[in-house]
């Protein structure tokens, strides 16, 4: 499931939303388009295997706040991401980890995602599908 959200003040999009992934991921050149100072990651020896089945080396972490919002709700959760260096169509690969933290309720035929919001109210993330067809080509 493909949506957009807002992390450390910036709008990004072609998250892709993956119960089956162990781990967050934010993309190298996502990492480098946010112009973060690369000081600011910390150090991760280790890899990944890609979707593909390839070794991927992890360049590092880093945490940063996300918020999901909808209208007057949203939620804003401190994610680990581990950056790395994979040619992608997605920006940020949203995994367990964090779903599990938000409690969020995943519909891929509905291409939607529901969490409780700080306020209590139920949250509702929509997919675009124009962006997440884009994904997929």
């Amino acid at each position: 499931m493909v949506i957009s959200i807002d992390i450390d003040k910036f709008i990004i999009m072609k998250m892709l939303v993956h119960k089956g992934s162990s781990i967050d991921n934010l993309y190298w050149k996502t990492f480098k388009a946010m112009r973060i100072p690369e000081a600011e990651m910390m150090s991760f020896d280790d890899h990944v295997v890609s979707f593909s089945g390839e070794i991927v080396g992890i360049k590092g972490y880093i945490e940063l706040y996300i918020t999901f919002s909808e209208g007057k709700a949203r939620k804003i959760i401190k994610v680990r991401y581990l950056v790395i260096d994979a040619n992608t169509s997605y920006n940020i690969l949203l995994g367990r980890p964090s779903s599990n933290r938000l409690r969020a309720i995943i519909s891929t035929p509905h291409l939607a995602m529901k969490s409780p919001s700080l306020s209590g109210d139920i949250l509702t993330v929509h997919v675009d599908q124009k962006l997440a067809r884009e994904c997929y080509t």
